[in-house]
């Protein structure tokens, strides 16, 4: 990394707020926009401490213009609060859709040494640097699972996040053409091999529900709490009428996040902390 580029990471990484208002300003922002993409383009990774909140302490490598929120600890904090609240040594942790690792290593660090953290990744290079992220942070009891996540086992088509997306958040499984024939497991099968989960988070980009399909021995069985995102009324919907049938209880963290945990098991009141959609 050059000097320039370096200082403009920085910059980028750390502006004060007034500064990162600027962005909203017309003209200004526009201009601050394209400074920014020639000052660090999206290939750009720097590593970040992160500075408070639930995560701080853990290094991150990514793009600065993404990494603010990290480096503050904002990102998701919802999501980081759940897992402080309801992740404990020893615990088996399911990170669906982990990206580069965030809440992975948050878990890690929760669950312990006694425990284990599986994160599940299907883009290639989104798995590399997860695992980048877990040896820089020391973590043993992290196994990253390149791999994405269905209701059967075999080959489906994923089509990567674009390139412009600096951490490469968004890649899906669909059907239609130029995606990357990729692995796909269903968490029933994975279970036959490998320790089950206590806990799971799910943050797969619209295929929530053929997850739960693929998951409903082990939900029934194991019964672990799950963290889901549901990314639209459809699936939401869906995903709710399965873990219904299961015997789960759900409750609803914000629009977009629900919480649901197997009767008598994990019985909280999360109206508390945060407002629910009934």
């Amino acid at each position: 990394m050059t000097a320039v580029r370096h200082w403009a990471s920085q910059l980028i990484l750390r502006a004060p707020a007034p500064l990162r208002a600027l962005r909203n300003v017309p003209g200004i922002g526009t201009l601050i926009h394209l400074w920014s993409h020639r000052a660090v383009p999206a290939d750009e990774r720097v590593w970040i401490h992160v500075a408070s909140g639930a995560a701080e302490g853990l290094w991150l490598r990514l793009n600065p213009r993404t990494g603010q929120d990290y480096l503050r600890g904002r990102t998701e904090a919802a999501t980081q609060n759940i897992l402080v609240s309801h992740l404990r040594p020893g615990m088996v942790f399911y990170d669906l859709g982990a990206n580069i690792g965030l809440f992975s290593m948050l878990g890690a660090r929760l669950v312990g040494l006694r425990g284990k953290v599986f994160s599940f990744e299907p883009d290639l290079e989104v798995a590399q640097r997860l695992r980048e992220n877990a040896d820089r942070n020391g973590f043993t009891n992290i196994t990253v699972v390149a791999s994405g996540v269905w209701s059967s086992t075999g080959m489906l088509e994923f089509h990567a996040a674009e390139a412009s997306s600096p951490d490469h958040g968004t890649g899906k499984f669909a059907v239609g053409g130029g995606g990357r024939l990729t692995h796909c497991i269903s968490l029933d099968d994975f279970v036959e091999t490998q320790a089950p989960p206590d806990a799971i988070k799910c943050d797969v980009e619209g295929a929530e529900v053929e997850v739960l399909r693929g998951a409903r021995r082990t939900l029934a069985v194991h019964k672990p709490w799950v963290l889901c995102e549901t990314h639209s009324s459809e699936t939401q919907r869906d995903s709710h009428a399965i873990l219904r049938e299961l015997g789960y209880t759900i409750q609803m963290i914000d629009p977009f996040h629900l919480f649901a945990h197997s009767a008598g098991k994990d019985d909280v009141d999360l109206a508390e902390l945060w407002p629910c959609d009934k």
